[in-house]
């Protein structure tokens, strides 16, 4: 007899909650290699290594925040095919979740100890965007992923030309970003209201200027 696939809403409540356990407590595995494998490791000198490891980790609060995002979004859609949509996307933002964290492990450095209130915050975004519609929850991920192109765009701008692993990371990240939000566009995204526009770019703010550090 085949497997029951019917999730009730507890089993979703409970998945989420493994999910966001997962993603704060930076566990989550991924699929792909890091792209950072085949990088040729440069030289960096003490103040390299910190602009560096502070550089990724905003970038991995980034992703916590994407886990959230997508996360609220699934549970909250309003058909099982946008929902398995936001799934998708979310497994495959993971791998950012894990390429980053390695990373700052390999610069001496750690995640950020905000990341609890940065996933609460978003996954509430996420809530709000889901509770438009799925139209405009999509157009939701077009501006996100918009303004996070830019955000990784800025960080190899910013990254030391000899840091040949964090550029290798956020270059692919930055691919992946731009497809996430192609993908969404043609699935019928509606703009984001100007209110969630306006609280994502707050939101954005708030995370570079306190990650960075702490």
């Amino acid at each position: 007899m085949a497997a029951n696939r019917y999730h009730s809403p507890l089993d979703r409540l409970l998945s989420g909650a493994d999910q966001a356990l997962r993603v704060i407590a930076g566990v989550a595995p991924a699929s792909r290699p890091s792209p950072a494998v085949h990088a040729a490791a440069g030289p960096l000198s003490e103040s390299e290594q910190r602009h560096s490891a502070g550089l990724m980790r905003v970038n991995h609060v980034g992703e916590v925040c994407a886990q959230a995002l997508y996360n609220a979004q699934a549970r909250f859609a309003r058909s099982d095919a946008m929902r398995l949509q936001f799934e998708q996307a979310g497994r495959e933002e993971q791998d950012h979740l894990a390429w980053t964290a390695q990373r700052l492990g390999e610069l001496g450095s750690h995640t950020s100890v905000l990341n609890p209130l940065f996933y609460a915050g978003a996954y509430a975004m996420g809530t709000v965007a889901a509770y438009l519609g799925d139209a405009r929850s999509l157009g939701f991920v077009v501006e996100t992923e918009r303004q996070v192109e830019a955000h990784l765009a800025s960080h190899l701008d910013q990254l030391p030309p000899q840091d040949a692993k964090s550029r290798a990371i956020v270059e692919q990240m930055r691919v992946d970003e731009i497809a996430h939000g192609a993908a969404a566009q043609a699935l019928g995204a509606a703009a984001a209201p100007a209110p969630v526009r306006l609280a994502m770019t707050a939101m954005a703010k708030l995370m570079t200027g306190s990650a960075y550090y702490i």
